[in-house]
């Protein structure tokens, strides 16, 4: 169940089907970025494709001189748009063939208008390959939607991309799953019912015959809206979570004195070897691993020059510009780096994340207080941290008899915190509100103190282990017990099932993170006999979560934040 595998399966598939020779590969935006997901545009010119075409742009008169001798590979979408551009370009073809892949299931009367358009007959082939979801991790997917959930009810557009979405993953990894879903959410309800009527209807496209069966989980993020307020400390979720990252691709250009090749980086597992071996290891780890690139460099170069912390390595780096040259990959990830380490140190990450795995971990009502005034009275704290932690110390003390959310609310006032920040309390209280929990978000019972651990042999640089476990760590250890309770996760359809299926595919409506798919990493390896694969609507780091929490709740009235909002107003 390996989702890169499976998707560079199909791209070796369509660009080594046709027949030798030059070829062009035509693509809409979404399957472009599919595609450059897994492969670098050098990669796929490697296998013949002569360039690279918008389907968007072949409806534009004038849009090119007929290039009759090259074949044209078309991997778009489905979608009505699409269809209406491959019939227009079928009757003024510019290209001598045309091999056409579509990402999911095409409807027969969209192949029929396609025929009728072919007057020329220079369409070889018609396929369905299946791959309309962003192969993120071997064990990671996600579907790229923004704001799914409108007024806490699926926006239809979206709806319909994440049925395609998933059904799509199913049929690109052969699998006919049994689907069971969180009985407290409609939403995870209504998209279930909706694959399962596909997957009858479409019967024959899923017989695949399998020994066992998979269970597709469909998750409501409602459930767990802890997980994406908090930092993190692995790599890729670091990065993630303080610069971004879209698509693999990381914007640095805001950096004061960043060179024009740094401006965007391209931080891929598949392409970046350094990368792949770093992804899930933590910030201390990291910051050894280049300090170590580096002394096998200065030992090459022999220089004496003494690398003791990330800004010497940066100035390093600047002073050598050999050493650029032969390992820009290197001056990447010293840069990235860098700028994670910056920002830890200049906004007291350290301090915050501390308290925020004290709040998730902890039950100390009266010293978690304490300790979220502290950090508002440090100019130095960013006040979206701030708004972040008081948002955490609510939903955990929300039915403690001496709450003082209102009273850190007027403290972030005092310290001039705008509104739109503060808004995100009452915004995530009815979010988290809006669905009756199955779970205790905070698993306080087993929690012991947390730990700090510090990586010597480069100073400035310690980590933070953390002891948050997401809720979906709990929820995967109950199928592996064969216990997930059958009146919380009821089945779609069927009745009768095995409570303790080898391969698991969780999808998560509302979006995922990192830090659940390094759960997921750690959870395959340590439990070799079952496969998981995580996917959702999105990836989430905090500002984006708050965002689409916005979108998520903004008309509906807010029942449980009455008191909160009079606060924020006056």
């Amino acid at each position: 169940m390996n989702v890169i595998a499976a998707v560079k399966a199909y791209v070796t598939k369509i660009t080594e089907e046709s027949e030798p020779g030059m070829k062009v590969l035509m693509m809409d935006k979404e399957t472009t970025s599919i595609i450059s997901m897994v492969y670098s545009q050098s990669e796929i010119q490697q296998k013949e494709v002569y360039l690279l075409e918008r389907i968007s742009d072949s409806q534009t008169p004038n849009s090119g001189t007929p290039l009759r001798y090259l074949k044209c590979l078309v991997f778009v979408r489905p979608t009505t748009e699409n269809i209406k551009s491959l019939c227009y370009e079928l009757t003024r073809p510019k290209y001598g063939a045309y091999y056409i892949y579509f990402s999911n299931i095409i409807a027969k009367a969209d192949i029929k208008l396609l025929a009728e358009h072919d007057e020329q007959e220079v369409v070889k082939e018609v396929q369905e390959l299946y791959m309309d979801y962003l192969a993120v991790n071997p064990y990671l997917f996600s579907i790229g939607l923004i704001n799914p959930i409108k007024d806490l009810s699926w926006d239809s557009d979206a709806l319909q991309r994440s049925v395609s979405g998933v059904l799509s993953v199913l049929l690109s990894l052969k699998k006919c799953p049994l689907i069971r879903y969180q009985a407290n959410s409609s939403l995870c309800n209504k998209l279930g019912s909706k694959i399962n009527d596909i997957i009858n209807k479409e019967s024959t496209l899923f017989a695949f015959g399998q020994s066992s069966q998979a269970l597709l989980l469909i998750l409501d993020r409602r459930d767990d809206p802890i997980t994406p307020l908090l930092n993190q400390w692995t790599y890729q979720a670091m990065v993630h979570e303080l610069l971004t990252i879209n698509n693999n691709r990381v914007n640095l250009s805001k950096i004061p004195g960043i060179p024009k090749e740094l401006s965007e980086v391209v931080l891929s597992a598949e392409q970046d070897a350094f990368y792949a071996k770093n992804i899930f290891l933590n910030y201390g780890e990291i910051g050894q691993n280049i300090k170590q690139l580096m002394d096998d460099f200065q030992l090459k170069a022999k220089s004496h020059q003494k690398i003791e912390s990330i800004a010497d390595m940066k100035n390093f780096v600047d002073a050598y510009p050999q050493f650029k040259k032969l390992s820009g990959n290197v001056s990447k990830h010293v840069t990235v780096v860098g700028e994670l380490s910056s920002m830890v140190n200049k906004y007291h990450l350290l301090d915050v994340s501390e308290i925020e795995q004290e709040i998730t971990s902890q039950n100390d009502h009266s010293g978690h207080l304490q300790n979220i005034k502290k950090l508002i009275e440090n100019e130095k704290v960013r006040p979206l941290d701030l708004v972040k932690l008081v948002i955490l110390y609510t939903l955990r003390y929300q039915n403690h008899a001496n709450n003082e959310t209102t009273h850190l609310i007027e403290m972030l006032k005092k310290r001039n915190i705008p509104d739109h920040l503060l808004v995100n309390i009452i915004y995530v209280s009815e979010y988290s509100s809006s669905i009756s929990s199955q779970n205790d978000l905070y698993n306080v019972q087993d929690a012991v103190k947390i730990t700090k651990r510090f990586f010597k042999g480069l100073s400035g640089v310690d980590n933070v282990y953390t002891q948050h476990k997401p809720l979906l760590q709990e929820i995967l250890e109950e199928i592996v017990k064969g216990k997930l309770k059958e009146n919380l996760y009821p089945c779609v359809g069927v009745n009768t099932f095995n409570n303790r299926p080898q391969e698991i595919i969780v999808f998560m409506v509302g979006g995922v993170t990192y830090e659940e798919s390094l759960a997921v990493h750690y959870f395959n390896k340590n439990h070799p006999s079952f496969k998981i694969l995580l996917g959702g609507t999105s990836i989430h780091n905090s500002n984006t979560f708050l965002e689409e929490v916005k979108n998520a709740v903004f008309n509906i009235p807010k029942k449980h934040s009455r008191k909160l909002i009079r606060h924020i107003n006056h």
